[in-house]
């Protein structure tokens, strides 16, 4: 990949994580970029193009993280692992995560299947340690998880350790 597209796809995750994707324009990424709006078009054919290859990355770069809980066989460790996952990401990829809360309330964006392996596999974990609603017990810990990777993202990680302890004391783990 090229510096320059290297550079607009920065200046566009940045911009679309921090403003929306809606509200930015084309001028705006190529002027942070330091290129022309024409090289955008260009390389990406429109926004939504350069929108789809930042989220092709983006998917691959959450996959990566949700392996390990996906693939884990001890639902102990499962269920830990997911508690800890907010934490365990690292700040120069913040953008990323934004991005994708910010998506959410996209309508035209919003894919509520994407986590459905991870909410599967809570509910088998919580299946396994006799939770009497496991699915019900995953969605609620998806919501708290999510909540913290908020709080997270706004405030940083040390405002969030007291809800790590609580979570991971809640659920014995």
């Amino acid at each position: 990949m090229t510096n320059k597209k290297e550079s607009i796809l920065a200046a566009a995750l940045e911009r679309f994580a921090n403003e929306g994707y809606n509200a930015v324009s084309t001028s705006k990424i190529a002027l942070q970029a330091g290129v022309s709006e024409g090289l955008i078009f260009r390389h990406f054919e429109n926004k939504r193009g350069l929108l789809d290859a930042i989220m092709a990355d983006a998917e691959q770069r959450i996959g990566q993280v949700l392996a390990p809980i996906v693939f884990e066989t001890d639902p102990v460790k499962a269920i830990q692992k997911y508690i800890e996952l907010p934490f365990s990401i690292h700040p120069e990829t913040y953008d990323y995560w934004r991005l994708q809360f910010k998506l959410k309330w996209e309508h035209e964006f919003y894919n509520p299947q994407k986590m459905q392996p991870l909410i599967d596999k809570l509910t088998w974990a919580f299946g396994e340690l006799g939770y009497p609603d496991p699915q019900t017990e995953a969605r609620l810990l998806d919501q708290l998880v999510e909540a913290v990777s908020v709080g997270i993202l706004r405030e940083g990680r040390e405002n969030q350790l007291p809800l790590l302890q609580l979570l991971l004391t809640k659920y014995k783990v």
